[in-house]
């Protein structure tokens, strides 16, 4: 059958589109071929610069292509081309057996990925058992709303997150892994169930995460502990820190003496009061004489040294909302980033970010009933 003219020149040879589309190669990758002395033209044209071929050189194309297409070297394809039949079986044979060692090389490396990916991400276990009992603080203690009584944990290739709600208190914290997991989780699970195994965490150095359809699975020192999934959706914590107004006004005061100035179990709310000389506390509790803070006998107000920027302002809490984010609360000082008096009160270190807590204020009307 008669070559297209456009194939064809005018001596029977071949362009360097046809000999492309003979060979199944490129036109562009014909011209390197003649560049590398590969497969040379028969005739190049000295006006146009045309490349020209014959019809014998399209099986020297397609062993070219063929060659390449299993990753020869073209110095190894030019001696399989221009040499005899029984060295060139000799360099194919030596081609795969090298194809076949990198297979094997790169299975072993894919299945030590695979089992670190399997693995999970890796903590300290310090770490961890600490932020466990930090955020599950702020989980709801009755089962009314499910979710609210879990602990969302998120792991993604920075960090790992656990974060805790009951409305009233939301606590947060991030921490760095000592090893990445290979892909993002994220899974609520029974604040519980997570303290038994911040308890577990405590005889272990590092512990391996990983997220399962029946739920995490925690593995240390050759054991390992699950915790079963609350299969609900988590409130979107970040549209709430995200929807916070701008800090008005901000106290940093040591926080064992924040701690003396509230009961234990006591009902009545708390009252802050915030001014330029310092915090003032009410409540029912009488401060010991070994108290940095000083009661006045009048007021019944305490006084609590404190560095306060911003404008006065006057706050209550409950206590049983206030006191456990002041216990969990990370470092001897923390910082108060108050925004309004109805609006959740930042509580942080004043000079470790990981773990931050809200802490929703109550309406100064509910102290008065307490006689406040």
């Amino acid at each position: 059958m008669r070559l297209h003219d456009e194939r064809v020149a005018g001596d029977g040879l071949i362009t360097i589109g046809g000999l492309a589309r003979d060979c199944g190669l490129t036109p562009s990758a014909l011209r390197f071929y003649d560049d590398c002395g590969l497969l040379v033209p028969v005739r190049v044209d000295a006006v146009t610069g045309y490349r020209y071929y014959s019809k014998a050189q399209v099986d020297r194309g397609v062993m070219i292509r063929r060659l390449r297409g299993i990753g020869m070297p073209l110095e190894v394809v030019s001696e399989i081309l221009n040499g005899d039949g029984a060295r060139a079986q000799r360099l194919l044979d030596e081609h795969v057996a090298e194809l076949a060692q990198r297979a094997r090389e790169a299975a072993a490396v894919a299945r030590v990925i695979k089992a670190e990916i399997g693995a999970g991400v890796v903590l300290s276990a310090a770490v961890l058992a600490a932020a466990i009992e930090q955020v599950r603080a702020a989980a709801a203690r009755d089962r009314e709303i499910p979710v609210l009584a879990g602990v969302l944990m998120e792991s993604n290739a920075d960090s790992v997150t656990l974060t805790a709600t009951d409305r009233y208190r939301l606590s947060t914290r991030a921490m760095v892994p000592v090893r990445p997991s290979g892909g993002a989780w994220s899974v609520v699970v029974d604040a519980g169930e997570l303290g038994v195994i911040g308890s577990w965490l405590r005889g272990s150095a590092e512990v391996s995460v990983r997220a399962t359809d029946a739920g995490l699975v925690f593995t240390g020192d050759g054991s390992e502990r699950r915790c079963g999934i609350i299969d609900a959706v988590f409130p979107d914590y970040r549209a709430m820190l995200a929807g916070l107004g701008a800090v008005r006004t901000r106290v940093v005061v040591r926080r064992d003496v924040l701690l003396t100035a509230l009961d234990e179990g006591a009902a009545a709310p708390v009252v802050c009061s915030v001014d330029g000389s310092g915090l003032f506390v009410t409540c029912d509790r009488q401060l010991g004489h070994d108290s940095p803070s000083h009661t006045d006998p009048l007021s019944g107000r305490r006084r609590i040294p404190a560095a306060v920027t911003g404008p006065d302002i006057e706050l209550a809490f409950s206590p049983k909302t206030l006191r456990p984010a002041l216990v969990s609360a990370i470092g001897p000082e923390i910082m108060l980033d108050i925004t309004a008096t109805d609006t959740p009160v930042v509580v942080r270190s004043a000079t470790d970010g990981e773990l931050t807590t809200l802490v929703m204020p109550t309406a100064i009307t509910d102290s008065k009933e307490y006689g406040a």
